[in-house]
């Protein structure tokens, strides 16, 4: 409950950077980590972290904290993630400086980018220069999987994200629709691997 609170909170206060009124479901959680199997050398990046709704549903695939990389802008969530996975290496820091974040981390190649950000409330020029950080990191080789909600599903600022994905990494891989989740989503994936 209080994981919800929480996010809540930080919607109502930033509803364009946070962009979901409640965390992700166990069910859409454990669909966005569906056959990713990270190490040292292949890390997962995780993006948007919000209140750790899929870094719980990450930590026990994971071998070891150096596996995983994750951001989170908003200061208070981050705080909270600080504390309840010490032994992660979740940074409070921009998506627009994901490369160079995840260079200057010293970690292991990105070899799973999740991706939690709300495209579709994001402001066009936050949102282009998301993209370009994403390009940077599937030019070296990597998988991409996000989600977009089935209510946004068909509007302009979802069709483009896909339409753009398709045009540079081919179709993506969609999962059925996630009903047990507010609200229901699809997962989305591309890879250069």
């Amino acid at each position: 409950m209080k994981e919800n609170l929480q996010f809540l909170h930080a919607f109502l206060k930033n509803p364009t950077k946070v962009g979901a009124i409640a965390p992700s479901s166990p069910e859409l959680a454990n669909t966005m980590i569906s056959g990713l199997k990270p190490d040292k050398e292949n890390i997962i990046l995780e993006l948007g972290v919000g209140t750790g709704a899929i870094t719980k549903f990450i930590e026990p695939i994971l071998p070891d904290g150096e596996s995983y990389l994750g951001l989170e802008l908003d200061e208070k969530l981050h705080a909270t993630l600080r504390l309840t996975y010490p032994h992660l290496n979740i940074i409070q820091g921009n998506a627009c400086e994901a490369y160079k974040i995840h260079k200057d981390s010293g970690l292991g190649k990105v070899k799973y980018l999740v991706c939690c950000l709300p495209f579709v409330s994001l402001p066009k020029v936050v949102t282009e220069e998301i993209y370009k950080q994403i390009d940077m990191f599937m030019e070296d080789g990597c998988t991409l999987r996000l989600f977009q909600y089935a209510h946004g599903y068909y509007l302009p600022p979802a069709l483009k994200l896909r339409e753009r994905m398709r045009n540079r990494y081919g179709k993506s891989k969609r999962s059925q629709l996630v009903l047990k989740n507010v609200p229901p989503a699809y997962t989305l994936t591309w890879s250069t691997i």
